[in-house]
């Protein structure tokens, strides 16, 4: 079979030099449809401040978001750190991705899988979707064991799995930095399966977390509604990421841009190399 290249919209904003190409949620799930349907594999990743903090420190995270696919802003400090460079861009976070990219997959008849957290949490949050998108594909479902490392013997099997379960689309729900570096190992070994990490969306979905209200989401504190549930695990990652905030900010005050080179482009063939192009309408997966 002829191995299909990727076809990704050119850049939108730059936030410490990393790149954000995707503008909104409809252009994006429009894409990863697309590409699943034509058999191009990818990674999605959503950038957050936590991301941006651990990609200065994290040589295998940094690969791993130079090879990405799609990038999206994560949280409402990087959507505010890109408009006030003048781009007009919305947040698209995986939770809010997993419904509606499953509704379009089941509509044009591509199955996806969920990979990473735990079984029952799996198992319930497949049952919502299944329940809410009666007519979703699921492929196959599947937990890693604990210490599961992403690079390892057992990470290429499950990736082979993947692939021959006729999946265009997989869920990977490890918690960063370890679903973005499964994806983007995942794709040095099997092919045409878009990966996305979604961090605590299935969670969500089963009902094992309540996710904050939609007014906290709107003005940017939902940050605020998770610490408080988990505060051993996340204060310790906020006041971090404030940190990162903080030093950006400074920098960029001083005119001083991330350390090392840029990052380079991953795009092949681009649609526009000036403005981000509609997608074509949607047909059905080319199998």
């Amino acid at each position: 079979m002829e191995k299909k290249t990727h076809q990704v919209g050119p850049g939108v904003a730059r936030i410490d030099s990393w790149r954000i190409n995707v503008p909104d949620e409809a252009w994006l799930i429009e894409r990863i449809v697309q590409d699943a349907g034509e058999g191009r594999g990818g990674t999605v990743f959503t950038i957050n401040l936590d991301h941006l903090h651990k990609l200065r420190h994290d040589a295998a995270f940094r690969a791993a978001y130079e090879r990405a696919t799609y990038v999206t802003a994560d949280g409402m400090p990087v959507v505010l750190l890109a408009r006030s460079t003048g781009v007009d861009i919305e947040r698209v976070t995986g939770a809010d991705l997993v419904l509606p990219l499953c509704r379009a997959a089941a509509a044009v008849g591509i199955a996806v899988y969920f990979y990473g957290t735990r079984t029952e949490i799996l198992d319930r949050a497949v049952e919502h979707l299944r329940h809410e998108i009666p007519g979703l594909r699921v492929s196959g479902v599947e937990a890693p064991p604990m210490g599961f490392d992403p690079h390892g013997e057992a990470a290429r099997e499950a990736a082979e799995r993947i692939a021959r379960s006729g999946a265009g689309i997989c869920f990977v729900a490890l918690g960063a930095p370890k679903q973005e570096l499964f994806a983007n190992a995942a794709l040095t070994w099997s092919e045409g399966v878009v990966y996305l990490g979604v961090g605590a969306a299935l969670d969500f979905l089963a009902g094992e977390r309540r996710r904050a209200p939609h007014a906290m989401q709107r003005i940017g504190l939902e940050w605020a509604w998770r610490t408080a549930q988990e505060p051993r695990r996340l204060l310790p990652r906020y006041l971090k990421s404030a940190v990162w905030l903080f030093g950006y900010l400074l920098r960029s005050t001083l005119g001083i841009t991330r350390d090392g080179p840029l990052p380079p482009e991953v795009t092949v063939e681009p649609r526009s190399k000036s403005k981000i192009v509609a997608p074509a309408p949607l047909s059905a997966p080319r199998r």
